[in-house]
């Protein structure tokens, strides 16, 4: 079993690499898609990557649980920031019949 990564051989180093890596992805998302759903949804990659970084971090300092309160508090805040994009790309489609965020500019005040 020499080549087989065991699980208690996983490293703070592997968790914030693959943290990295979700983020990453996330930001690349968010930066190029011009859907409103597929930014709402790197966004929230974004955030389970960071997620990942606090209950990694509970995961090597068990005597410390703020890892994972800070995790719960940031999947709350998250579902509601879901919840409220859901929302905004419904009444755009309604609006407008499109959720392109590069169309929607037109809901700009001009005022």
């Amino acid at each position: 079993m020499e080549g087989i990564l065991m699980l208690n051989e996983i490293s703070i180093n592997h968790c914030l690499i693959l943290s990295g890596i979700l983020f990453s992805i996330g930001v690349a998302g968010f930066l190029t898609r011009r859907n409103l759903i597929a930014v709402l949804m790197c966004i929230e990659i974004m955030l389970n990557s960071a997620n990942l970084l606090l209950v990694s971090y509970n995961r090597f300092n068990p005597s410390n649980h703020a890892g994972q309160i800070f995790a719960l508090l940031s999947i709350v805040i998250a579902a509601g920031e879901a919840a409220i994009g859901l929302v905004i790309a419904i009444n755009a489609f309604r609006l407008l019949g499109t959720i392109r965020t590069d169309e929607i500019k037109e809901m700009k005040d001009d005022a």
